[in-house]
């Protein structure tokens, strides 16, 4: 088997070089592998008795047209149709062992973020962080389950706003129990840095419902800034979804839609942080993403 660490192919060679072969682990240990183009009719048979999709999109066909526009307009809030989500939301239901279709929400959809705390833990606290420049995982456009690390400059700029939707099933164990949501903005003025905090304080029992702060204007520069959930003295669950810290005309939360907050990065994307890191976590405490039929 012939050895190559580089090809040069011409524009009418690439086509027909990726037609057959695709690269797989381009950053450690880069080669490449034969696509599977053929299949036998016990593969196929096979791929399609797994396929969920069937049975989804006979769901689908069985909406209403009003009931098909609830799900588009809850698909509006995380970018997708209403068609996508509710392949994604019932796909997800299914894996769940959840029967019947959920009732479409514009302030959750599909998974969610999950805060909880139980005996003998007390308190959660894990963050987001954004300095200027960072590392993302970025899907590479035109493929399919193809990723890439890549260097996101954030150049902050003031309005900074923060939100989110949650529901909250919090119980306190006494005086001085909270539950927030918060930015701690850095600064820096006269060659001092500080510390501004711009928070949002959560109800330790309620539906469903949005919450949003605004901070305008600082004195100094703009250095970086950290996103913040914290829980004390509290028992219970926190869900939360559609995260936002928007400024510059965009949204630059890390899984705004609560896919897998606790998702980690390993090998060649070793510099991306992670979506959520935990500051406080003792034992009975733990967050992640779940599906659940609120």
């Amino acid at each position: 088997m012939a050895k190559v660490s580089y090809v040069d192919l011409l524009p009418a060679e690439e086509i027909l070089y990726y037609k057959g072969l695709s690269p797989i682990s381009r950053f450690i240990h880069s080669h490449v592998a034969m696509k599977k183009i053929f299949f036998s009719r016990k593969s196929v048979k096979g791929l399609v008795q797994r396929s969920l999709l069937p049975q989804i999109s006979g769901a689908w066909a069985l909406l209403s047209e009003s009931e098909k526009t609830d799900w588009s307009n809850a698909g509006a809030e995380m970018g997708l149709n209403g068609y996508r989500l509710f392949v994604a939301d019932t796909s997800a239901r299914i894996k769940n062992g959840l029967p019947g279709i959920a009732t479409p929400s514009l302030l959750h959809q599909s998974w969610v973020g999950m805060l909880s705390i139980s005996d003998p833990a007390s308190e959660i606290k894990i963050t987001q962080l954004h300095p200027e420049t960072y590392w993302v995982n970025q899907k590479v456009s035109g493929s399919k389950g193809m990723f890439e690390p890549v260097v996101v400059i954030e150049d902050i700029s003031l309005p900074l706003e923060i939100s989110l939707n949650y529901k909250s099933e919090l119980t306190s164990l006494g005086a001085g129990s909270f539950a927030k949501f918060y930015a701690n903005v850095w600064r820096s003025y006269q060659g001092v840095d500080y510390l501004q905090s711009l928070e949002i304080s959560l109800d330790l029992s309620s539906d469903w419902k949005n919450a949003t702060a605004t901070l305008s204007s600082i004195t100094g520069q703009l250095i970086g800034y950290s996103l913040i959930f914290h829980i004390y003295n509290c028992r219970g669950t926190l869900y939360f979804d559609n995260v936002k810290a928007t400024h510059s005309g965009q949204n630059w939360v890390r899984d705004p839609y609560c896919k897998d907050i606790d998702q980690g990065f390993t090998k060649a994307f070793f510099q991306i942080p992670k979506h959520w890191a935990a500051l406080i976590l003792p034992s009975g405490s733990e967050y992640d993403s779940i599906y659940k039929d609120f």
